[in-house]
């Protein structure tokens, strides 16, 4: 019996005109971050602090990628979302200095099986299989601070398409909690490492995609995604 270790290769992510890559970490996701997106999946969003599910840093799917219909679902929803990259760490992060820890951002897309993930809910259970699953995190290249700023800081349009019809359509700083806001709160649970990636949560109008379809995503100066479901 052939006892070899293997070799992992490091999940990462493309960065912007350049050869380097980012490598990942860990990716966070932020629930229910946009109130109308809440209200549209029964939630209150005024009485609830941010909670957080994470996926595999190896379910990260680069842009323009054709991925297959996943297995063990009939409802395959799309999510549109700024994605944060993390530069520097720390824990307990004070919100004044929470965006310097920030390398970069991305347009995300969080894949969900959402039959699975509403199945989990009503058992009381994790929602892993519904949100954690391969290929669920596709991301646009990484574009430094330098480059694009602090995306929700503005006013800046969050969009995605299905087949050229707009399906999610909002602005950045609808966010209930903005990214300064959210590193600080979620630094208090664990430290974030160089490497960490945030979801910051989806705009209303989620909905689902099947075989065939292109998902088309903007976030205004960051980028654009573009995915296909084989």
């Amino acid at each position: 019996m052939d006892h070899t270790i293997p070799e992992v290769e490091q999940a990462s992510v493309a960065i912007y005109n350049s050869v380097e890559r980012f490598p990942i970490r860990r990716i966070y996701c932020v629930g229910r971050n946009y109130r109308a997106h809440a209200i549209e999946m029964g939630a209150d969003p005024d009485r609830e602090d941010p909670f957080f599910f994470m996926k595999p840093a190896d379910s990260i799917v680069e842009n323009g990628a054709t991925i297959p219909y996943p297995k063990m679902t009939s409802n395959f929803h799309h999510e549109i979302e700024l994605v944060a990259a993390i530069g520097k760490g720390g824990i307990n992060i004070n919100i004044n200095d929470a965006l310097n820890h920030v390398w970069g951002y991305g347009v995300g897309i969080d894949l969900t099986r959402r039959d699975l993930q509403n199945q989990a809910k009503k058992a009381g259970r994790p929602w892993d299989m519904g949100k954690g699953f391969d290929k669920s995190a596709p991301c646009t290249a990484l574009r430094s601070v330098d480059d694009v700023g602090h995306p929700d800081t503005g006013t800046g349009s969050i969009w995605i398409k299905v087949n050229d019809e707009i399906k999610q359509e909002s602005t950045l700083d609808l966010h209930i909690w903005n990214t300064a806001e959210t590193i600080n709160y979620l630094s208090g649970f664990c430290e974030l490492m160089p490497g960490d990636l945030i979801y910051m949560g989806t705009p209303d109008g989620v909905g689902p995609v099947v075989s065939g379809d292109t998902m088309k995503g903007h976030i205004d100066g960051v980028g654009d995604i573009v995915i296909n479901i084989a």
